[in-house]
């Protein structure tokens, strides 16, 4: 279980919001909604590690996750706005390397079923740079194929996509979640997992 208690934030001098509560258990979805400049994003970074609170803690499993360092952010895959993509390396290429920055161990067989199951058969070791915006935003979620941390961060993971991509994101999820899986996620756009409700969290 993930908790988070009394949490507060700010960008610069700014403070974006405090006394933040919630809990997320094993298979549940939860959606952060808020306007633009609400901390959604930085909501996110925060509960990977990136930004630093002002004040509260968060617990992964009871304990504090500055108590646990390395042992909570291997049981955490977060995917940002962007990519993080090597343009001059193969969509293979990035695959492989960003599972092995984040400590899993990928072969090259279980690297190429994870991106053609994203829909890029035939793409394997084209340069990204050559990929459209949809197609390098595919190489970018194939990580969370590859990857078995339980909890998944993903601030917007439905950019670029289109409607088929779209679908298979949320079948994606699904099966995560079926797997005790769990997913904070941020989105513009419409992401309904099938048998799952979707609790939200506003950011005011």
């Amino acid at each position: 279980m993930l908790e988070v208690c009394n949490l507060a934030c700010s960008r610069g001098d700014h403070q974006l919001f405090d006394g933040l509560s919630f809990t997320l258990s094993a298979g549940e979805l939860l959606q952060v909604q808020g306007a633009n400049g609400s901390g959604k994003t930085t909501l996110l970074r925060t509960l990977c590690g990136f930004v630093q609170p002002l004040a509260g803690n968060i617990l992964w499993q009871g304990q504090d996750v500055r108590e646990m360092d390395e042992d909570y952010y291997a049981d955490v895959i977060y995917l940002g706005h962007l990519n993080a993509l090597k343009d001059e390396l193969s969509a293979l290429e990035n695959l492989r390397i960003s599972a092995a920055l984040a400590g899993c161990a990928v072969t090259q067989q279980q690297a190429i079923a994870a991106l053609k199951r994203m829909g890029l058969r035939g793409r394997e070791t084209l340069a990204v740079k050559v990929l459209s915006q949809g197609q390098r935003r595919r190489v970018a979620l194939a990580r969370l194929l590859v990857s078995n941390a339980p909890l998944w961060i993903l601030d917007e993971p439905l950019t670029a996509l289109d409607v088929g991509a779209v679908g298979l994101m949320q079948e994606l999820i699904g099966e995560h979640l079926a797997k005790q899986g769990m997913v904070i996620f941020t989105t513009h756009q419409a992401l309904a997992v099938a048998d799952v409700a979707t609790r939200q969290l506003a950011l005011s």
